[in-house]
């Protein structure tokens, strides 16, 4: 009889034990409040929201997303804007196609178009809806990024860093090499910019020069669960077509299994960052 009641004893304390261990290994999901109006957690990130605004130099009326844009940023500073030129344009960018694929794959590229964290139409008319892309902000995210970016003799050092306090799966990183303060004409059709038509020293600004990545995006791997930190370096040959390599900077945002843009962060030439952490 001692024998049975000592098995018995010793197995309900072997269960006991095992169910403590299950309990201490399974993660409390974290819930995370991005809306605009959420109070800052700690440890959590800004979020931020990306603005693709596909464009031409020819087209008249894609000043209108422009001049949508510079009211975001008057808005908001969480905001993250890339000008992917299509056309015939000095700028035309030659990888489009898997964008306009993702985005328009039934139709031509009809500009203006633009698109918020990668597939949300930004609703027309642009100006008249800041608060859209505003909205998409937040002080709250489960993923934060930073980049510090340095010339090369060849061209630029780029670091990325992604940390997490919430578990992902199949994520992807999409890094762009941009260039500000090119000049060129602009048709204008609208009444934006004094109604000046062309426009004939027009400063494009954020205009996609290369993806450092796959355009849609490189496989993160499995290192992007709560408490881990992604990080990459990248050595990035100066594109023949950049006017001024002292005007380049980058744009590196994180997308999910659904192309969406979890997070995005712009970082210029020489510029060493933090993540945008909340105390």
């Amino acid at each position: 009889m001692k024998r049975v009641s000592l098995f018995v004893l010793t197995l309900l304390s072997t269960s006991l034990f095992i169910a403590c261990s299950e309990t201490n290994v399974i993660e409390k999901p974290i819930v995370i409040d991005e809306t605009p109006d959420a109070e800052p957690v700690s440890g959590q990130f800004t979020k931020n929201v990306l603005i693709e605004d596909y464009t031409g130099t020819w087209c008249g009326n894609c000043t209108r997303v422009s001049y949508g844009i510079k009211q975001v940023f008057e808005q908001t500073n969480r905001a993250v804007a890339v000008a992917i030129h299509y056309g015939n344009d000095p700028y035309h960018f030659e990888g489009i196609d898997p964008l306009k694929n993702l985005i328009s794959p039934d139709f031509d590229l009809e500009l203006p178009v633009s698109r918020l964290n990668r597939l949300t139409v930004w609703s027309f008319p642009e100006p008249q809806n800041v608060q859209q892309a505003v909205n998409l902000t937040s002080v709250n995210c489960g993923l934060g990024l930073k980049m510090n970016a340095s010339r090369t003799a060849t061209g630029y050092n780029l670091q990325v860093d992604a940390k997490f306090v919430q578990n992902y799966e199949g994520l992807k990183l999409v890094v762009y090499l941009l260039e500000d303060d090119l000049i060129y004409f602009q048709r204008n059709y609208t009444q934006f910019y004094n109604a000046v038509n062309p426009i004939p020293n027009f400063e494009h600004d954020h205009v996609l020069r290369a993806s450092v990545t796959n355009i849609l995006g490189d496989a993160m791997g499995s290192n992007t669960r709560f408490g881990e930190t992604f990080s990459k370096t990248f050595e990035i040959a100066l594109p023949a077509d950049i006017e001024n390599p002292e005007k380049v900077n980058f744009v590196a945002f994180v997308v999910g299994a659904d192309n969406r843009v979890i997070n995005v962060r712009h970082c210029n030439l020489n510029e060493t960052q933090d993540f945008q952490e909340n105390p």
